[in-house]
């Protein structure tokens, strides 16, 4: 059962619409021409029912199979956010908005789940109910958990939900998934170091922020190289780091660092917290200094459901004729909310060679189109075959 012709067929408009969406990135909820343009086309495709402002800017839309014997619901979903930095790819369709891009293909996400939606509405060859979901906000404003926190699993009754995310170098239109924690807990920290400032000839009278805020990011470092137990996969990262002072001739009285801490467990996630803390008070404290440490837990660890993990390989071996198991990913995706309301699976679509995301060089690649199209509808078909 390979890629579906009916997506051969509309792989240029497709393509078409994913190269709008690129040209006109939107930031975390600000999605409002996204939003508004995926309502109308799933208007205009004849869903059953359409629903914006789930989760501020999430556009829902419902699909009725032939007959609903069944009773199921099956939820697929999209991500809709651009991120925050300048272009460099050259294409004709470049964005337009300063300043942001889709640099990791939401818009090709966006595009594919819109084609699935269009098949879904014109062959409804299943018997249950399909929900797409597009959502606002996954590049760090966590949607998935506030579309969630509106009630969508409850309102639409959805019973289970998969996601797609593409991956340069992994062959256009190939697979790639593995069952259990797949993509990392993603949290952030802020470490604000008071000391005691003054002129850069009299260190002696002063407590040297500077000096102390490196000893504290030499000594995070700790955490993962003599702390964790080495099998387990943890990253920690300081990201910034400032003072209360640009001149060459002062010595801060403040330092501030900012970083991220990535883990696979929620036994390392709270290892890395308590750790952290101890150290940079610790490491203040003994040069006579201070430490405030603000601890934010982000998205957690993304968790793939056995049952359907094992479906959406097979639905990918179906249409690209393999699925291979895809590594451990370090990186967050708050696909993890959904996946912890209702059980369900997160699968890769190859994106070719290239730029890799969240670069400004990145770019989609069309050619994975008709295969993403495909998985989805399969998903639906299969998990919902017509009575």
């Amino acid at each position: 059962m390979p890629v579906k012709n009916r997506f051969a067929e509309l792989h240029e408009e497709i393509t078409t619409w994913r190269r709008d969406l690129h040209e006109h990135p939107e930031l975390l909820f600000d999605t409002h021409r996204t939003s508004a343009l995926v309502a109308e086309k799933l208007a205009a495709f004849g869903c059953d029912e359409v629903v914006t402002g789930i989760g501020r800017t999430g556009v829902v839309g419902v699909i009725k199979g032939k007959s609903d014997t069944s009773g199921k619901v099956i939820g697929l979903r999209a991500d809709m956010d651009a991120l925050p930095i300048v272009e460099q790819t050259g294409v004709p369709y470049a964005s337009k908005t300063p300043g942001a891009m889709h640099a990791c293909g939401h818009d090709g996400h966006t595009a594919m789940l819109l084609g699935a939606a269009k098949y879904l509405a014109e062959t409804r060859n299943f018997d249950g109910t399909a929900v797409v979901i597009f959502q606002p906000a996954e590049e760090g404003g966590a949607g998935g958990r506030e579309m969630c926190e509106d009630g969508m699993m409850e309102r639409f009754g959805i019973q289970e939900v998969y996601g797609m995310h593409n991956w340069p170098g992994q062959a256009p239109g190939s697979f790639s998934i593995r069952p259990g924690a797949f993509f990392a807990a993603t949290d952030v920290f802020e470490i604000e170091v008071e000391g005691k400032g003054g002129h850069a000839a009299k260190p002696h009278e002063t407590i040297d922020t500077t000096v102390v805020a490196s000893q504290i990011v030499v000594a995070a470092q700790t955490i993962a190289s003599r702390n964790a137990d080495p099998v387990d996969q943890i990253v920690v990262s300081v990201t910034s780091f400032e003072t209360s002072s640009k001149a060459f001739n002062v010595i801060p009285q403040r330092a501030t660092l900012k970083g991220t801490v990535r883990t696979m467990t929620d036994e390392m996630r709270d290892l890395a917290e308590t750790r952290l803390k101890r150290l940079a008070q610790g490491v203040a404290e003994s040069f006579g200094a201070t430490a405030r440490v603000e601890y934010i837990r982000n998205y957690p660890v993304m968790v793939n459901h056995e049952e359907q993990t094992a479906f959406a390989a097979k639905v990918a071996t179906d249409v690209s004729g393999a699925c291979e198991e895809a590594p451990l990913v370090m990186g967050g995706e708050d696909f993890a909310f959904m996946l912890e309301e209702r059980p369900g699976a997160y699968i890769l679509v190859g994106n070719g060679p290239g730029a890799a995301v969240h670069h400004p060089e990145y770019n989609f690649n069309d050619d994975a189109i008709p295969a993403g199209c495909s998985w989805w509808a399969e998903i639906v078909e299969q998990r919902l075959p017509a009575a």
